[in-house]
């Protein structure tokens, strides 16, 4: 955990992540959905889900990739009523805010893209429905415990909103009842910045759909529901689907967190990369309510530590070079301090270049 946040202190980051580091190393990301199921009660097991339960976006032919993960992947059953037990999430917050003075952000799996896995064995639910909304009641308690022990930065991973609307539509029923859902799941944090975290999947780095709109879903995540940051990939996509944000530039009620990095490209993007992103969401996101992040997380299997942290680092880098742009104060990058490279080529004047890049 020291090095994980050491990593992204020196990489240039405002705000840190714990790097999901409670979760198992598993194939191609599944222990970020699978960490709470194998902890709350009501779930039995470790089973492949039928053909006829999988979600209609999760089809692939034999011989891929994603046919192999999605056809690997293994799930509880659903064999009595889901109840909350203690996941130590705020345990886990603090030891990682414990070793920084910056905030460290927790996120974690929403309950309703858990639920597209599990099928129910049980007469004590009659429905998907009923088991997505326990389901939040219980992350609901975990969240209200983490935001108690003082976590300010709470994320809520991949409601399924953006998937459903583009698929069914946005007036579909069940579109409007994962709304009510998700507004359940963060109910009571008020007080704390919640983040919405959505990409359109990220298993071992791997495009899961071509067809990725969010022009279903942008009212529903700007209006309908709760939070302060909706996350949207943008870097991966060449920024499809951003002019939409168009008509609420001016009264945006959330900040707008756009990938200017891609979870899916193993080239370490560049600061002037980042800062060409940044300066494209300006023309719709004003400055003020504007965070630059990643597509989506790294850690689900495919991409080194290093590429990372370099992608991370430019992130920060390019966000300076537009400071600079717009005569604002920029913030120190270890990373990119020439007195601290590992190696210092002979008669480099590393001087004068530091003085120019504080």
């Amino acid at each position: 955990m020291a090095v994980v946040i050491g990593d992204q202190e020196r990489a240039g980051l405002d705000i840190l992540t714990h790097g999901d580091l409670h979760v198992d190393e598993d194939m191609a990301g599944r222990a970020w959905h699978h960490y709470p199921l194998q902890r709350w009660a009501g779930f039995e097991g470790d089973h492949l889900q039928p053909e006829e339960t999988t979600a209609p976006w999760l089809h692939y032919p034999p011989g891929t990739l994603l046919n192999e993960i999605y056809t690997g992947w293994r799930w509880p059953h659903v064999v009595d009523k889901i109840e909350h037990r203690p996941l130590d999430y705020a345990k886990v917050w603090r030891i990682a805010q414990g070793k920084t003075r910056k905030p460290v952000k927790f996120g974690t799996c929403c309950s309703q893209v858990m639920a597209l896995f599990l099928d129910i064995h049980t007469p004590k639910y009659k429905d998907k429905r009923e088991v997505i909304w326990d389901m939040a009641e219980a992350m609901n308690k975990e969240l209200i415990a983490l935001r108690d022990a003082s976590c300010r930065c709470i994320q809520i991973e991949e409601p399924t909103f953006h998937f459903m609307a583009n698929t069914y539509g946005k007036d579909h029923p069940e579109v409007k009842f994962m709304i009510d859902a998700f507004n359940r799941e963060v109910q009571g944090l008020d007080d704390v910045e919640l983040w919405i975290h959505t990409c359109w999947g990220n298993p071992n780095m791997q495009r899961v759909m071509e067809d990725t709109s969010y022009a279903n879903s942008i009212e529903i995540y700007l209006e309908r529901c709760r939070g302060d940051v909706w996350t949207l990939e943008m870097k991966d996509r060449q920024q499809k689907d951003l002019e939409l944000l168009a008509p609420f530039k001016n009264d945006l009620k959330k900040k707008i967190a756009i990938g200017a990095v891609s979870h899916r490209s193993l080239q370490a993007d560049r600061p002037e990369d980042v800062a060409g992103e940044i300066r494209k969401a300006l023309k719709f996101i004003p400055p003020e309510r504007l965070i630059v992040s990643s597509d989506c997380g790294f850690g689900r299997q495919g991409c080194n530590r290093e590429i990372a942290f370099y992608k991370a680092s430019a992130i920060a880098q390019g966000c300076n070079i537009v400071r600079r742009e717009l005569g604002l104060a920029t913030t120190y990058i270890p990373a990119a301090d020439p007195m601290l490279q590992i190696d210092v080529v002979p008669g480099r004047d590393v001087k004068s270049a530091a003085q120019g890049a504080a």
